[in-house]
């Protein structure tokens, strides 16, 4: 009896942030399993059936808020093997908790394509560059071959970055958020619902960020207005909407940064 218990203290001690030293292969198994077990709990049958109205897949899904997820996530802390792990589960709560534990510093060029390319839902596109892929420098060397990809989430990502950043990137130059409306510019004919919005929110996230950068989304804007092509001309009436809106106006004159 005491072996049994012994094993169980070992899954549950490989949730504790307090551990640390190199662990094993095995031991990033068992946290994973640990981790999937905790978010079972926390499952509902409510989040689970209300997931098909936000145009996520609920085939690999247990049904936890993302509140939940988060909560579990800051009990983890990072551990960017263990996120990792997490994602090659495949189970969407598990990938979504993978983006809260990863460590920025630690990515790689590569392991950023792989997730990138394992894209299949909004949610999860939107949250790993979100929270994530935006607070690495590699971030900015993903936009422009990402926004010539043709899966529609991984094209979306490319935006969803660029969205990101506009926010979180405080450093970053006008110069290259200026390239990002042109990469905006250039994908603003695809009409599929998952881009087209990403490309919308980027042009006006930048847009945003200050007054140099509204000038520019509004020029880019304006452009898009006139083009041949409906979905540039929604797009561009879109973020022309808000960008000329007088509360976009009001925090720029008071050199602060929308929202």
């Amino acid at each position: 009896m005491k072996k049994p218990q012994r094993q169980a203290r070992q899954v549950t001690d490989a949730t504790n942030p307090q551990i640390s030293g190199e662990i094993t292969e095995s031991e990033i198994e068992r946290q994973v399993v640990s981790a999937i077990a905790a978010l079972k709990r926390r499952a509902t049958k409510r989040t689970l059936d209300g997931m098909a109205r936000f145009a996520i897949p609920a085939d690999r899904a247990f049904g936890v808020t993302v509140a939940d997820i988060r909560l579990l996530a800051k009990r983890l802390g990072r551990d960017h093997a263990l996120a990792g792990a997490l994602w090659k589960s495949g189970w969407y709560e598990a990938r979504m908790l993978a983006a809260f534990v990863a460590e920025p510093a630690k990515l790689t060029a590569a392991e950023m394509d792989r997730w990138c390319r394992d894209f299949d839902n909004w949610a999860i596109c939107d949250t790993v560059c979100f929270h994530l892929f935006d607070r690495t420098p590699l971030a900015w060397k993903k936009l422009a071959p990402w926004s010539k990809r043709k899966p529609e989430f991984e094209k979306r990502a490319a935006f969803a970055l660029l969205w990101g950043l506009s926010v979180h990137d405080k450093e970053g130059p006008d110069a290259s958020f200026i390239a990002g409306l042109r990469l905006v510019e250039a994908a603003a004919n695809d009409d599929r619902n998952f881009v087209k919005k990403a490309v919308n929110m980027a042009l006006r996230a930048v847009g945003k960020r200050n007054a140099a950068l509204h000038g520019a989304a509004i020029a880019t804007g304006q452009s898009l207005t006139e083009s041949a092509n409906p979905t540039a001309r929604w797009t561009g009436k879109g973020a022309l909407r808000e960008l000329k809106s007088a509360s976009v106006a009001r925090r720029l004159a008071a050199g602060k940064r929308t929202k």
